[in-house]
């Protein structure tokens, strides 16, 4: 079950911020110190740190720098992504309620926040690309298809939004991708054959990178366990660090949270993982698909 919202007097808590929580928590206890003893660190009680850890308040930067050196955590990206969740989550908490699970139609703007401050991304998707892997042309297809008539000018800023999302795939240390796909998103022909040609070319190269592995379920495969739909598992930190679960719907977007879900939608993942094709002949095979569009 998503967690949206949960308010306590005039406090909220968001998904960002008990994200962070949680690994601050993960930190104090691998550390061996109480809440008591955190506490002193930022010169305040037990309960400030009680109510950072559960994503009631707003963290601040100093705060997480503070705790992240009294917990011996070293690690330069994990201390990068803690700060731009807290800054993500400061910033959302001024805008209205942006964690709120009722959405506009096709909106993913709690998704983007997030995926913003991620350092890892495992997607299942069924019947479309990636956004993070979409050409412009492809993109526009599907906003063309979604906006309302009389919200035709929204279309180029969805595929503008899109675009820059794929920024992180780049860079110093960009955005490690895995990324399953079944065979039915490859041959949906989204904008017409040579769209569709030159997105399944970009896949392609995409897969190339270092940080990008994409795989493809056929559909000679067995039934799988994840029929039911595409989701997302973004992780913010280290391997052990709980995961966040994201299934986007038609008007609402649901977050899953907790260390027994992100396990059990991680299994999910894997299993799908070992009944696809492996990485290699993902590449090879959508290639194919390509060159059969080009014809």
């Amino acid at each position: 079950m998503s967690r949206a919202r949960v308010g306590l007097g005039n406090r909220v808590s968001t998904v960002l911020a008990r994200q962070l929580g949680g690994q601050l928590l993960t930190f104090r206890e691998a550390a061996g110190l109480n809440q008591t003893q955190a506490a002193t660190v930022l010169s305040a009680q037990a309960a400030k740190v009680a109510k950072m850890e559960h994503g009631w308040v707003p963290i601040r930067d100093p705060d997480v720098l503070a705790l992240c050196r009294a917990y011996g955590v070293e690690d330069p990206s994990v201390i990068e992504g803690m700060l731009r969740l807290a800054k993500l989550d400061r910033e959302r908490r001024k805008a209205r309620g942006w964690w709120t699970t009722s959405l506009d139609p096709g909106s993913l703007r709690e998704y983007v926040a997030m995926e913003d401050a991620a350092l890892r991304v495992r997607t299942w998707q069924l019947s479309l690309v990636p956004g993070l892997f979409q050409i412009p042309e492809y993109a526009r297809a599907l906003a063309v298809a979604a906006v309302s008539p009389d919200r035709i000018e929204e279309i180029e800023r969805v595929v503008d939004v899109r675009m820059h999302r794929q920024r992180r795939l780049h860079g110093e240390n960009p955005l490690r991708v895995h990324a399953v796909i079944w065979e039915a998103a490859l041959r949906q022909m989204i904008g017409g054959p040579q769209v569709m040609g030159r997105q399944l070319e970009h896949l392609c190269r995409l897969a190339e990178q270092a940080n990008i592995d994409v795989q493809v379920l056929p559909f000679r495969a067995e039934v799988n366990p994840c029929s039911g739909g595409p989701f997302n598992i973004l992780s913010f930190a280290d391997e052990d660090a709980v995961d966040v679960i994201h299934m986007d719907g038609l008007r609402t977007t649901n977050w899953v949270e907790g260390k027994e879900e992100s396990t059990a939608y991680s299994e999910l993942f894997a299993r799908t993982c070992a009944m696809s094709l492996s990485p290699y002949d993902s590449v090879r095979f959508i290639a194919s698909i390509a060159k059969g569009m080009s014809k």
